[in-house]
């Protein structure tokens, strides 16, 4: 939070902090918008996007959270299926022997913190354009962003609720990038998507949102490292996404496809359960 912020949330009363924060944020949009369409970076993105429009129609994919639930759910089955990975589920990688198909994050505090490790992955990689200026010094030294063709900038926001049926558009991130990555597969046009470690259930407790150094091993994620010592992190807002996961789930209805949740042991309840094994027969 800004030392404005700070200010404004100190002196000011609540329904006129609230409109302040309603047209700071207006003014920040107008300000970001030009960028986001216009810079190379952001039009080359398009492009790209432009290409993966509905192009795995009528296929499946999974979506792999990072949940603990990982290390009970075989893995070695999705060597050949479509696949998104988030945030550090890269440590996953030399263990499995293959990557997944796609990657995203839209995390500021991931990227910044992990900018190198999601640079070297040789898959098509989304980021929010918000985290370009943290992954900047990166791809300098990585040889520069025409070097990677398959790095693509999305336009993400905190606010305004929405489901995005273009990725092209503004995405609301929903609390978490798995709705992120929700929106994408739809974009995609993919036609099953199910949801594999999305176990929706932390031991970690604290206020929503609220940034936190970790202090040990991780017991939240499917590696111990994963947000291991030292890392700054953002406490989940199990509620926001839950909210987020009710829109997808009537999106991908009203287009007859759907979303299903395979997680092993998972606490999310938006999603029809499906035994994971079940998948494969």
């Amino acid at each position: 939070m800004s030392q404005i912020q700070q200010s404004l949330k100190r002196f000011l009363p609540t329904p006129v902090r609230d409109v302040t924060r309603v047209a700071w944020y207006a003014l920040y949009r107008a300000g970001q918008w030009p960028a986001a369409t216009f810079h190379p970076w952001r039009r080359a993105s398009l492009s790209q996007l432009a290409a993966l429009k509905d192009a795995h129609h009528g296929e499946r994919c999974f979506i792999v959270g990072n949940g603990p639930s990982l290390k009970h759910t075989d893995l070695s089955r999705l060597r050949y299926e479509y696949t998104f990975g988030m945030n550090r589920i890269y440590l996953l990688f030399p263990q499995l022997g293959f990557t997944t198909t796609y990657y995203l994050s839209v995390n500021d505090l991931v990227i910044e913190q992990c900018a190198a490790d999601i640079l070297a992955l040789p898959v098509p990689k989304f980021l929010s354009w918000r985290a370009r200026d943290l992954i900047q010094p990166a791809l300098m030294t990585s040889g520069g962003f025409s070097a990677d063709r398959r790095l693509i900038f999305l336009h993400t926001t905190y606010t305004g609720p929405r489901f995005t049926l273009d990725a092209r558009q503004r995405m609301w991130e929903g609390a978490t990038v798995t709705y992120i990555a929700l929106q994408l597969a739809f974009h995609m046009g993919f036609k099953q998507v199910i949801l594999i470690g999305v176990d929706h259930d932390f031991k970690t407790s604290g206020k929503p949102n609220t940034t936190v150094v970790s202090q040990g091993d991780d017991p939240d994620h499917f590696d111990r490292n994963y947000f291991g010592k030292g890392f700054r992190w953002q406490l989940p807002d199990l509620e926001t996404s839950e909210r987020s996961y009710r829109m997808a789930r009537l999106a991908y209805a009203d287009a007859g496809r759907e979303v299903v949740d395979a997680t092993v042991g998972g606490k999310l309840t938006v999603f029809p359960k499906v035994e994971y094994g079940s998948l494969f027969r």
